[in-house]
């Protein structure tokens, strides 16, 4: 890999050779970061590259990747999903330029799918037939989904809790699942142990330093989506901290490049029960466990892997933190979906939630430039958007039921809508 100079350890600095003979430092036992040759790459990337490629997914920022020029990549298109401009969303907060970045729309529909598309491209290249991990959901979805694409194995190791809707998903891709009467860490060790034992390759992004590489090609196209332009906040949910971790690095690798001027501010959302990372940044104290005490399933994460990235990532960038309850994630979810007819799951409206709730303690300008990252599609988890429907704060939502009769119906719509179509 020409554009890759090595992985280099955030803890104390050893550098080691950017493959796959090892996850994490030698030394100390540290998590990794790539370290790219940006002067080569600024020399082959530009803008008026990027504006004649016709390669819409993430692949398109191949030179800011860890992969082999002639590696075989997933044939499912990853990335590019649409950033909205939420104009009715954003005056409901008193937000002038606030956008949604729906990564739901990915093929097996979460923002996971990114750092899943170089992993089975990592993992053939270097000959394992056989990738596995541990998640709450969607990691888990979306490995088994681009293995299946690439004509890989999969084993997936899933805490009990996890959504049914994701675990079909596992299924219908041939995946081998294993389902563990545990919590989310009780299952990621459970996954290290076998994956060390069996020596399959490690799609676990809390340990595999490429993974976020893969996670931060959201970053890249919401600054070309922009006019390559940095938004001023960026709200992301937060649960190992490998996707916050991701984003951040992606701005800064545009950065080193020159192809964005400035740097946004990170937005951390945890869940108000289940917030270890926020509660260091608000604390100035180290990560400490926390029950995984939230309905939202992807970001219930008691013990982050990723911890010291995450609040790298959220120290660097001058960031906030902003802790949402269930209710209000649930409520998130309603209204996102009635003011910009985007379906989010739980954990992937969470953003919007804490930039809800930023917005009302009037700690975001009213002019800036925000993008919330829905990073899963509500159809991964009806039972809690059922309960958001069912919520009384749902804005907009009713529904009755008739017989086929339209005296009924004009009756019924009077009293159960409000005359609100008369």
């Amino acid at each position: 890999m020409r554009n890759v100079i090595s992985a280099v350890c955030i803890s104390c600095g050893a550098e080691h050779e950017a493959d796959d003979a090892a996850y994490t430092c030698k030394k100390c036992g540290g998590i990794l970061e790539v370290e790219y040759d940006y002067g080569y790459i600024k020399s082959r990337l530009t803008r008026e590259v990027l504006a004649g490629r016709q390669d819409f997914s993430m692949w398109r920022y191949r030179e800011l990747l860890p992969i082999e020029e002639d590696s075989r990549l997933s044939p499912l298109r990853v990335g590019w999903s649409p950033l909205y401009r939420a104009k009715k969303l954003g005056e409901r907060l008193g937000l002038q330029n606030l956008y949604i970045k729906d990564d739901g729309l990915n093929p097996t529909a979460s923002l996971k799918d990114r750092a899943s598309a170089i992993a089975v491209v990592r993992a053939a290249h270097a000959g394992k037939h056989t990738v596995a991990c541990s998640s709450t959901g969607n990691a888990a979805s979306s490995l088994a989904g681009n293995a299946a694409a690439m004509g890989l194995e999969s084993f997936i190791f899933v805490p009990e809790r996890a959504p049914k809707g994701k675990l079909i998903q596992l299924l219908v891709f041939g995946a081998h699942v294993i389902s563990v009467k545990g919590n989310y860490e009780d299952t990621f060790r459970l996954s290290a142990e076998a994956i060390e034992k069996y020596g399959w390759y490690n799609r676990n992004a809390a340990i595999n330093p490429y993974l976020s590489e893969g996670k931060k090609t959201v970053s890249l196209e919401i600054a070309e989506q922009l006019g390559f332009k940095a938004p001023d906040y960026v709200a992301v949910s937060v649960g190992d901290g490998c996707t916050i971790a991701g984003v951040w690095k992606g701005f800064k690798d545009l950065y080193a490049v020159g192809l964005i001027d400035k740097l946004p501010r990170l937005i951390s959302v945890q869940a108000s029960l289940c917030c270890p990372v926020n509660r260091a940044i608000e604390t100035k104290g180290p990560l400490e466990p926390m029950e995984e005490n939230t309905l939202a399933d992807s970001i219930a994460v008691g013990v982050p892997r990723n911890g010291e990235k995450a609040l790298r990532a959220i120290r660097e960038s001058g960031g906030l933190t902003v802790n949402v309850s269930d209710e209000e994630i649930l409520a998130a979810m309603g209204l996102l979906g009635v003011t910009t007819g985007v379906f989010g799951e739980p954990a992937g409206v969470t953003g919007t939630a804490g930039i809800k709730k930023a917005a009302e303690q009037g700690a975001l300008p009213p002019g800036a430039v925000i993008v919330s990252l829905v990073t899963g599609n509500g159809l991964k988890d009806t039972v809690s958007a059922q309960k958001a429907a069912q919520e009384p704060s749902f804005p907009g939502a009713g529904m009755i039921q008739i017989p086929p009769d339209l005296d009924v119906l004009i009756k019924e719509m009077e009293s159960g809508f409000g005359n609100k179509f008369s």
